[in-house]
């Protein structure tokens, strides 16, 4: 890789390479400590099994199964262990409806949570080897109202307030777990086409991006929406207009949550665009500076700058901001100053992504975690 002047950078893209494989050494030992034996599940963090009441929830399960995945170590899983995981998601689904919940009754009065937990218990299963025990919720005709026909449809995505746009995207996306429901597959193609009208006549042409806010707030909405487009294997429109929003943000802003470092690096994936060896560069240099302002004694990450936030379904809209209708904060940590699993599957992507940006695959990490199935040890 050379810059415009003929200078190789290989080497200085490489260094930042090794220097964020460093980051990760005590990853596989953070994630060790926080498997629950009893319930095949994992905690949020660490503070989150000193809580009344604190048990492993749905996201934070799959999310660290996401970790062992990326890092090569599915293995270090026991055939009990995976047998008592398949069990947790399994056990975590209502039978007359066919959603997945979380023992916290708030968790059920989130949307975003509700549709996402499908998503989430599905593809660890799939994983694990194991399915659900019974039909979706489209197949049990409980699927939201606004699934009933393509213009309900439209109806419900005009309502969708966009004033904060990681907020507001992130309900619309999630509605593509419904969507991809649909049988036969031209109804289903009648709803996802129905989207991609919308979506074309809300995004802004001079930024590419979507809604209101920062720019690494549209940009983490933005993230979002290509979610959806993904599902449908669509590229996203005027993605030369969201790669200058990325630099830009990435230049001008400060990364104050784990997930404004990976969402313009997940999107930058997504667009398999032409980048300079200088921009790869500049923008592996920010992306570094800002993961090791995360990066926690505990071996893992925190998802926010000042703690680990003690309820992620409401961490998109940061103080001083505004979305109408947020739901209760479903508390699953005890916003300590500590690593948490939503910022660990988040960073272990992002290295994935960086070294699949500069054209590399990326080495296996080689301090694996250790399980136990007896409790407490």
């Amino acid at each position: 890789m050379r810059n415009r002047h003929g200078c190789d950078l290989s080497g200085e893209i490489s260094n930042l390479l090794t220097e964020m494989d460093s980051l990760f050494d005590g990853v596989g030992g953070w994630l060790g400590g926080q498997l629950d034996a009893n319930s095949g599940g994992f905690y949020y963090a660490a503070s989150s099994r000193r809580m009344p009441g604190g048990v492993p929830d749905i996201e934070s399960t799959a999310q660290a199964l996401n970790i062992l995945e990326r890092c090569g170590w599915l293995d270090a899983m026991s055939a009990e262990m995976k047998l008592a995981c398949i069990r947790f998601f399994q056990g975590n689904q209502e039978a007359a409806s066919g959603y997945f919940y979380d023992q916290n009754p708030l968790m059920r009065e989130d949307e975003v949570m509700v549709a996402r937990a499908i998503s989430y218990s599905l593809n660890a299963l799939r994983k694990l080897g194991g399915k659900p025990l019974y039909a979706l919720p489209y197949e049990a005709q409980q699927a939201p109202a606004y699934m009933a026909s393509p213009e309900d449809y439209l109806d419900w995505l005009e309502s969708v307030e966009l004033t904060n746009s990681w907020r507001g995207c992130d309900r619309l996306s999630t509605s593509s777990v419904y969507v991809r429901q649909v049988e036969p597959e031209s109804r289903r193609a009648a709803f996802a086409q129905t989207a991609f009208n919308f979506f074309a006549n809300r995004q802004d042409t001079l930024t590419g991006l979507w809604g209101e806010g920062s720019y690494y707030v549209r940009i983490s909405g933005t993230f979002k929406l290509h979610i959806f487009y993904d599902h449908f294997d669509v590229p996203l429109p005027r993605e030369e207009q969201i790669y200058q929003s990325i630099l830009y943000a990435l230049r001008h802003e400060e990364a104050v949550d784990m997930c404004y470092i990976r969402n313009p690096i997940h999107l930058l994936s997504y667009m398999k665009l032409s980048i300079s060896a200088e921009e790869l560069r500049e923008i592996m240099a920010i992306t570094l500076a800002n993961m090791k302002r995360l990066l926690r004694v505990d071996g893992g990450f925190s998802r926010e700058l000042a703690h680990s936030p003690t309820a992620p379904n409401v961490a998109q809209v940061k103080p001083g901001e505004f979305y109408p209708g947020m739901p209760k904060a479903v508390h699953i940590g005890g916003g300590e100053v500590e690593g948490d699993m939503n910022a660990g599957t988040q960073a272990l992507l992002i290295r994935s992504v960086c070294y699949q940006l500069a054209g590399l695959q990326a080495p296996l990490l080689t301090k694996r975690p250790v399980f136990t199935m007896i409790d407490g040890k």
